[in-house]
């Protein structure tokens, strides 16, 4: 009875988070390994829009709709810059357990180290701890019928995902952050 409890509990999750589409993902889905990843996503700076450029001079802030359209792949464009959510289990980022960090897709701003990510069984990359206190800020979020907290980009203000009481030690947080909104930098 507790797998089938903790399925319903997945499945409304899902549900309010990313709709109908991503909670019969969830419930469809195998708990410990991610489907097939969605394609075409950068996952690494070289890869990405932000190969060659000296991300830490630009004003990410002035940056109009328009060019963040015209610049990011669509589906990142969809989470970071309109809030919405991908599906669980299929981030390319999900199971990636190199050393290093993890930055911001739209800006390369350093928000997570590797060392903090652990397997929250959500279906979304996670975290217990963000890289400094400039990394991410924070927001309330009162979408879906819920009052969350959002997270965004320190710097371009990104939206990521949210955060949760319900991590592990030390900090007690879940940084529960959309797979396409991070870039992997490998130490």
């Amino acid at each position: 009875m507790t797998g089938t409890r903790l399925t319903r509990t997945a499945f409304f999750v899902a549900l309010f988070t990313t709709g109908f589409a991503g909670a019969t993902a969830c419930l469809g889905g195998p708990k410990t390994a991610s489907p097939t990843p969605s394609s075409g996503i950068p996952t690494t700076l070289e890869a990405s829009h932000l190969a060659g450029v000296d991300h830490d001079k630009v004003d990410w802030k002035a940056k109009t709709a328009e060019w963040w359209k015209a610049t990011l792949p669509a589906e990142v464009h969809k989470v970071c810059r309109e809030g919405g959510t991908e599906r669980p289990w299929t981030g390319e980022l999900l199971d990636q357990k190199k050393k290093g960090s993890f930055v911001c897709s739209s800006c390369g701003h350093a928000l997570f180290d590797a060392d903090t990510k652990f397997e929250s069984g959500t279906g979304w990359p996670s975290f217990y701890d963000e890289l400094n206190p400039s990394a991410v800020r924070e927001l309330q979020d009162t979408s879906h019928g819920m009052v969350r907290t959002e997270v965004r980009c320190g710097r371009c203000d990104a939206h990521l995902g949210h955060v949760f009481p319900d991590g592990p030690k030390p900090t007690g947080l879940r940084y529960c952050i959309n797979s396409v909104c991070l870039l992997h930098v490998p130490k």
